[in-house]
């Protein structure tokens, strides 16, 4: 069942997600309440599900970190082993930021990072081709970002 979230909650996980590190009084000044109230509230949405983690947002490039790439995956077969291997492996791969099971032409779409071409090659020879059942691998890669976000439009 869905959870109601009322203008209150919604001014909550906006700020929260705008900068998770806000502390409870400030918190509790943007959504216009008493301190105590705004952390009980926080914990009713954390306990609900609705707050899944409080995380820093890394600037790729600052950790070395240059290429993204979007990777399609086709199996070989779409039987419920070989899907059920394949996304055991890929939850191994620290390079799979995302990973998304399709309806369409191909089976799965990837978004890997990586230091640059060299290391994405080494991913895609290493790790991903070497996946049983894998049979066709597409990648694009992204000339520039036009734009990326975590929050959600509550």
């Amino acid at each position: 069942m869905p959870i109601k979230l009322d203008a209150i909650d919604k001014r909550i996980l906006r700020a929260l997600q705008q900068n998770s590190n806000r502390t409870n009084a400030e918190l509790a000044q943007h959504a216009g309440l008493s301190a105590t109230p705004c952390l009980r509230r926080v914990h009713l949405l954390e306990e609900q599900g609705v707050i899944d983690a409080y995380v820093a947002l890394l600037n790729p490039a600052a950790v070395e970190l240059r290429l993204t790439a979007f990777v399609r995956v086709t199996l070989e077969r779409q039987d419920k082993a070989t899907v059920e291997h394949f996304a055991r492996e890929i939850e191994k791969a620290p390079e799979v930021l995302e990973c998304h099971l399709m309806a369409g032409s191909y089976d799965y779409l990837l978004r890997v990072i990586a230091k640059d071409l060299d290391d994405f090659q080494r991913f895609q020879m290493e790790t991903l081709t070497r996946i049983a059942g894998v049979r066709n691998v597409q990648t694009e890669i992204p000339l520039k970002r036009i734009k990326q976000t975590t929050r959600l439009p509550i």
